[in-house]
């Protein structure tokens, strides 16, 4: 399932939010956040978790590492942690060409 973003911009998104960007069960989200790290999300009083950019972000990119990639969780782990720009800047990279190739199948479809 591609990521969809959000259409109104917060600063905090519930679990159950975010498990509908990604199109996931917030059961995987919530094991995500306790599998990697660098997820950190804050709870509120209710013990609610509550999810910032940049904890989406890096969902985003465990989501593709996993899912789209078919990397195991040891697997993204360790590619997370040995070099974390690179696989940043790799998701970017695919992520616009993903986008080019959608306007272009858009500019095809209204020739």
């Amino acid at each position: 399932m591609p990521f969809i973003p959000p259409k109104i911009e917060k600063h905090f998104y519930t679990i159950g939010e975010v498990a509908g960007m990604f199109g996931e069960n917030p059961s995987l989200i919530r094991f995500w956040t306790k599998e990697f790290e660098n997820i950190k999300p804050t709870k509120n009083k209710k013990g609610n978790r509550l999810y910032t950019k940049d904890d989406i972000e890096q969902i985003r990119l465990v989501n593709y590492l996993v899912k789209e990639r078919g990397m195991t969780l040891k697997g993204a782990k360790a590619k997370i942690s040995q070099n974390p720009g690179d696989t940043i800047h790799e998701h970017e990279i695919i992520k616009h060409l993903t986008n080019i190739k959608n306007l272009l199948l858009e500019i095809k479809e209204e020739l």
